[in-house]
């Protein structure tokens, strides 16, 4: 199929891209990677009347350390350089461990950082790496910038908190503190498809064993991704023993209040969730502990 009719734009440096989303505000769609947008576009999903394409703005592709030791991601570093990065894997190899299982190698080929965050797919990866480390985001627009939180960001399905004016121009992800163990699970139907049921863990203990902090994020089983609170408030000041997982397993799965689809029940959800969360926290607890987490 073919998009229907559009007028383009390849602005060369970010005033220009910010001035044609002042001058079209909802009537443009941002063009980074174009993998979710391009399709959405030929099976007319999407008909926008004006699409800006970002790509020759060079200023907005880099991987760098901040100050405090942590990340900052550009809006157009591509997937496949963040999968790659050395300094991704020492700063935070979390994400380096979940990027490759975005799409396949050639949709991270062209695939942007910025562009699956705002695209907002609650199946999707890096919207669940954003919540689960509370990532801050830089949106910038004529008007000036402001840096939301994954909280503020996502709303709902395929919805963010952006004005039609705004283009998300940085992510910033903190460092894995090196006490702290980490675990991701996911379901998909193929290596590549997108996930039916993700989870993400990040887990501290102390000196006696005991779970000093923890954070649960889940994806695919909600419009956003959905942070396990009550789970997380059950486990800690306990030792992650095998009781303690089950019944975390249990609280998380009753929590949950996933869709049925075409993809899965919602049955299917709940209960892979609470597995799946079980498994990421026995990996994130042999890590914290100094083993692989294998």
């Amino acid at each position: 199929m073919k998009p229907a009719k559009f007028d383009y734009h390849a602005p060369t440096d970010l005033k220009e891209a910010l001035d044609l989303l002042q001058q079209y505000g909802d009537e443009a769609k941002i063009l980074a990677g174009g993998q979710s947008l391009v399709p959405m576009m030929n099976m007319r999903l999407a008909r926008p009347a004006v699409v800006v394409d970002i790509n020759r703005i060079t200023s907005l592709d880099y991987l760098e350390r901040t100050e405090d030791g942590g990340l900052k991601i550009g809006a157009l570093t591509r997937q496949r350089t963040i999968e790659r990065s050395s300094l991704v894997a020492e700063v935070n190899p979390l994400i380096s461990e979940v990027v490759p299982y975005i799409g396949h190698f050639q949709i991270r080929n062209r695939g942007t950082v910025g562009g699956s965050i705002v695209h907002a797919d609650p199946a999707a990866e890096l919207p669940a790496l954003c919540s689960l480390f509370q990532a801050r985001v830089v949106v910038r627009s004529t008007e000036g910038e402001r840096v939301l939180t994954a909280e503020e960001l996502y709303l709902t399905y395929f919805t963010t908190a952006l004005e039609p004016t705004e283009l998300l121009t940085e992510v910033r992800f903190p460092a894995l503190p090196p006490d702290w163990g980490w675990g991701f699970q996911e379901v998909a139907r193929r290596h590549g498809d997108f996930a039916m049921v993700g989870a993400l863990v990040l887990l501290q203990l102390n000196g006696d064993g005991m779970c000093r902090s923890v954070r649960i994020t889940l994806f695919g089983v909600d419009g956003t991704p959905v942070r396990a609170v009550e789970a997380e408030e059950m486990l800690v000041g306990r030792r992650p023993d095998k009781v303690a997982l089950e019944e975390v397993a249990r609280l998380v799965s009753e929590g949950l209040d996933p869709e049925s689809d075409i993809h899965a029940s919602a049955q299917y959800r709940k209960e892979v969730g609470g597995v799946l969360t079980r498994r990421a926290l026995t990996s994130a607890i042999s890590r914290a502990e100094g083993g692989t987490g294998v």
